[in-house]
C-alpha cells in the first residue's frame, strides 16, 4: 500500500512515499527536551556547544536522559548531536575528526540506551540542528544567514556524510532528524545534500514565528509542500514553538502535504533572552491533554521540545494509548 502521492509542481513529477518503508509508520510518541533535561539534572550548558558539551564531558548523563524518556513511553529518542558540527567545533579549536566522532558517539549512546528496553519498538533519530545553531547567535530563530546556498548545502552535507554509513544498521540511527529549520531555503539545502545518499530517510521539522509562518517568514504550508516532494522525507513537522500555535500549524501542514505530521512544542514556558532564564509554568497533565487534542487534529506523532520532561512524555504516551481504546 502506498501513502497518497504528492505532486512537485517545480519539478513536474509525482513522488510516492512508501508507507511500508517509512520508519515512522505506527509511531506515536517522541521524547522530550534533551538539553533542558540535562540542565535540570545539573549539567552546565553555558558553553556554545550546549548539550554537546555534556556529550563530551558527561556521556553517562546523556544516557540517563535517553533511558528516562524510554521509560516514560517514548517510541523515538533523538541523539545529543543537535549542536555538533565541524563548524561549531572548529571555533573551539577542535578538529573535524573530533566533531565527526562526536556525531557517531551520540548515536552510539542512544542505541545503547535502547538496548536496555528489549522487546520495545524504539527508533533512534540522529538529531541535526540548522546552521543557526552552530552560529551561537539565535540564527535558528530567524534564518537570516550571511552565507550562500552552497555554503548551507556544504554544512549539512558534512554531517550527513558521517552518519550515512551507520544509519539503518542495528548499531546506527534509524533516520535523520533535521530540527528547528527556520526557512524554506535551508530546507531545500538539506534536501540537496540528502539526495546524495538516496537510501537515507529523514524528517524535517520547522520552527515558526506564529501559527502560519516559519521563522524566516515563508508560509508553513508552502514549506511542507516543497519538502514533501522528496521521497526521502518520511515525516514533516514543527518543533520549538509555543503549544498554543500547534492546532493552526497542524492545519497548515495538512494543507501542504499528506505525509505523517509530527509536533513537539516547548513546555509552554517562555525564554527571557535579556534575563537569560525561563519564565512561566508548565503542567505535564495539561500538556498531555493538549497532546490528545493534537492527535485529534491530525498529528500522528507528538513529543516535546525545550523544558518538557519525562513526565510530559508519560502524559503524551497515555494520550496515545487512549487513541486505541
Amino acid at each position: 500500500m502506498h501513502e497518497p502521492t504528492t505532486f512537485d509542481q517545480t519539478m513536474g513529477k509525482t513522488v510516492e512515499h512508501e508507507s511500508a518503508n517509512n520508519p515512522c509508520r505506527g509511531m506515536r510518541v517522541l521524547d522530550g527536551g534533551l538539553a533542558t533535561e540535562l540542565e535540570f539534572l545539573g549539567a552546565d550548558l553555558s558553553g556554545p556547544l550546549w548539550s554537546a558539551h555534556v556529550l563530551e564531558r558527561q556521556p553517562d548523563l546523556v544516557s540517563a536522559v535517553h533511558r528516562a524518556y524510554l521509560d516514560a513511553g517514548a517510541e523515538c529518542i533523538a541523539t545529543a548531536s543537535y549542536q555538533v558540527s565541524r563548524r561549531g567545533y572548529s571555533e573551539l579549536g577542535l578538529s573535524p575528526e573530533h566533531a565527526d566522532a562526536a556525531l557517531l558517539h551520540a548515536v552510539e549512546l542512544a542505541v545503547q540506551a535502547r538496548e536496555g528496553f528489549p522487546g520495545r519498538r524504539a527508533l533512534v533519530a540522529a538529531s541535526l540542528g540548522p546552521l543557526g545553531a552552530a552560529l551561537h547567535n539565535g540564527g535558528e530563530y530567524h534564518g537570516n544567514y550571511d552565507c550562500s546556498f552552497d555554503d548551507l548545502v556544504r554544512f549539512h552535507r558534512e554531517r550527513i556524510a558521517v552518519l550515512a554509513a551507520s544509519t539503518g544498521r542495528n548499531d546506527g540511527a534509524d533516520l535523520l532528524a533535521f530540527e528547528t529549520v527556520p526557512s524554506l531555503n535551508e530546507a531545500q539545502a538539506i534536501l540537496k545534500a540528502l539526495a546524495e545518499w538516496p537510501a537515507l530517510r529523514a524528517w524535517i521539522s520547522f520552527t515558526c514565528r506564529d501559527g502560519e509562518h516559519v521563522a524566516h517568514g515563508e508560509p508553513l504550508r508552502d514549506c511542507a509542500a516543497a519538502v514533501a516532494a522528496s521521497s526521502q522525507v518520511v515525516a514533516i513537522g514543527v518543533n520549538c514553538v509555543a503549544p498554543r500555535w500547534i492546532p493552526s500549524l497542524i492545519r497548515q501542514l495538512q494543507s501542504g502535504c499528506s505525509l505523517p505530521i509530527l509536533v513537539y512544542p516547548n513546555s509552554g514556558e517562555s525564554w527571557n533572552a535579556a534575563a537569560r532564564r525561563w519564565t512561566g509554568t508548565t503542567d505535564p497533565s495539561e500538556f498531555g491533554a493538549l497532546a490528545a487534542e493534537w492527535y485529534g487534529a491530525g498529528a500522528q506523532i507528538v513529543g516535546g521540545c525545550c523544558r518538557t520532561r519525562p513526565e510530559h512524555v508519560r502524559r503524551i504516551a497515555a494520550a496515545a494509548r487512549a487513541l486505541t481504546l
